[in-house]
């Protein structure tokens, strides 16, 4: 795990069994964890908010997600996973390239570059897949590195299709949330071509098993 929310310890260690204290004894082991845990407690508050910390795990959890999916469709026929599904995109190729080019849009508005993922893509099946997990990983490291003066900064968007002025961390939430949305469409047109064997890619499995 990379980042570690900020947590209130409500409980002492256990002790070994074997070895006896006496309760003054006890009573000052106990004291002195309570001293210990009340400073490490206000190390994590004042280190990471809980905003940024969220930001931060989640784009990590994206990552993951997005490669547990594709390593799992690695293991499907090629000439089933080409086959069209009536969908929003209708192939699983046309919905990966799709996560792909919107994870590189919203990329590009949060680090206010020339915006990206407008190119026509004429790759391989393969060549999605090796795309999409590897700008996964350049978005999460990317977070991982702004300040928390950066994800709570505001950022003003002018585009074609809307304009807006949020905070990036909305931009974040907007670009992950996107992408689990069509995750779930993947895992329907794969339903649809026989695939009943899923991986669970829920944020709270990552954060349970997937670190």
């Amino acid at each position: 795990m990379r980042y570690a929310p900020t947590k209130k310890i409500n409980f002492h260690p256990c002790f070994p069994a074997d070895i006896p204290l006496s309760l003054p004894l006890l009573s000052f082991v106990l004291n002195q964890n309570n001293r210990k845990m009340k400073q490490q407690e206000s190390t994590i508050e004042v280190s990471v908010s809980p905003i940024v910390y969220l930001m931060k795990n989640y784009a990590d959890y994206n990552l993951w997600a997005n490669a547990t999916l594709i390593n799992w469709l690695r293991t499907k026929p090629a000439d089933v996973l080409a086959k069209e599904v009536p969908s929003s995109f209708n192939t699983i190729k046309a919905t990966i390239v799709h996560i792909w080019k919107t994870q590189r849009y919203w990329l590009s508005v949060i680090k206010r570059s020339e915006p990206d993922g407008f190119d026509e893509f004429t790759g391989t099946l393969e060549d999605a897949f090796k795309g999409l997990v590897e700008q996964s990983d350049i978005f999460a490291d990317y977070v991982k590195e702004m300040t928390s003066e950066a994800i709570e900064e505001s950022n003003l968007v002018v585009s074609p299709w809307f304009q807006c002025n949020f905070q990036n961390f909305e931009y974040i939430m907007q670009v992950m949330n996107h992408s689990t949305y069509h995750r779930g469409q993947i895992i329907t047109i794969g339903r649809n071509l026989g695939f009943t064997d899923a991986p669970m890619t829920d944020y709270n499995f990552y954060n349970i098993h997937g670190k």
